[in-house]
């Protein structure tokens, strides 16, 4: 029996394939009520940006309507949109999250 354990794990690391996890991109998106001194408060406080990336963003998201937060799996992009939307509830501002598959 032990032998056929054996082969049995050998055939099975050889059908394993290594695969990089699936990223997720962290979009802001624009609207026209949340100040630009909030939006750079949640770039830097949940994406922990410098100010001045976080001024960048801010810019991208009001001049673009959309901006590029960073890349993660998919648990902590699902947390990170769920960080803003918390935040921005507190904060009383719409301001919304969204993830898209890389």
């Amino acid at each position: 029996m032990h032998h056929l354990e054996g082969d049995f794990q050998n055939e099975t690391l050889d059908t394993i394939e290594l695969k990089e996890p699936q990223l997720y991109k962290v979009l802001l998106l624009n609207d026209d009520y949340s100040s630009m001194e909030f939006v750079i408060k949640v770039l830097m406080q949940i994406f922990h940006h410098s100010f001045e990336k976080a001024t960048e963003i801010m810019l991208s998201v009001h001049e673009k309507g959309k901006g590029l937060c960073g890349v993660y799996t998919y648990e902590i992009a699902e947390t990170k949109v769920e960080y803003v939307r918390k935040m921005a509830k507190e904060e009383h501002f719409p301001l919304r999250a969204i993830m898209e598959a890389e």
